[in-house]
């Protein structure tokens, strides 16, 4: 017999699962919000660091590349995510399910 919502979320492993995806989700999400704000701040405040070019008769400035690291970072990020998503919530998922049946 299928086991109800309530009987669900009162598993301990259901719980054990929100508590850790809400926990890296926020985690994660802070990392990018300071790498995000961080490039935003340095953009406001130190225009002269962004601009200045990489070597000497180069049109590519640390700006651009601090940029680029953003993107690069927020795949990085998810990848991570994922990462974790696949080694522990889905076997906690899994887990859930079974005993739910």
């Amino acid at each position: 017999m299928a086991a109800t919502a309530q009987e669900i979320e009162n598993n301990p492993k259901f719980k054990e699962l929100v508590a850790a995806r809400k926990s890296l989700g926020w985690t994660l999400s802070v990392i990018m919000l300071v790498i995000y704000f961080g490039f935003i701040l340095l953009v406001a405040f130190n225009k002269p660091l962004l601009g200045t070019p990489v070597a000497a008769g180069s049109v590519t400035t640390v700006g651009i590349l601090i940029g680029l690291a953003v993107i690069v970072s927020a795949f990085v990020l998810t990848g991570i995510y994922v990462s974790k998503a696949n080694a522990s919530y889905d076997v906690l998922t899994k887990q859930i399910v079974e005993e739910s049946k």
